[in-house]
């Protein structure tokens, strides 16, 4: 593909882009990003309660791990 038909070829794109007129409208506009930052925000919290409950998994594991120690210690004569 030479240089000029190149040009050629972005000349014809930029024209088709210009040409089509499907571009929303302020309202479509709001409505898109609303349902981005909702998306987002689903998001968000989907990992954010997946987070606490692992670390709430994470600490009761150590706590139980704890009592199962100090159990182990009363039944073998410690105080």
């Amino acid at each position: 593909m030479s240089p000029e038909d190149r040009a050629q070829f972005a000349a014809e794109i930029a024209a088709a882009l210009k040409a089509n007129d499907s571009c929303l409208n302020t309202d479509e506009q709001l409505w898109v990003r609303l349902a981005i930052a909702k998306q987002e925000q689903s998001i968000a919290l989907r990992q954010a309660i997946i987070e606490k409950t692992l670390a709430g998994l994470v600490w009761s594991a150590i706590v139980g791990a704890g009592v199962i120690f100090f159990d182990f210690l009363k039944g073998h004569g410690f105080k």
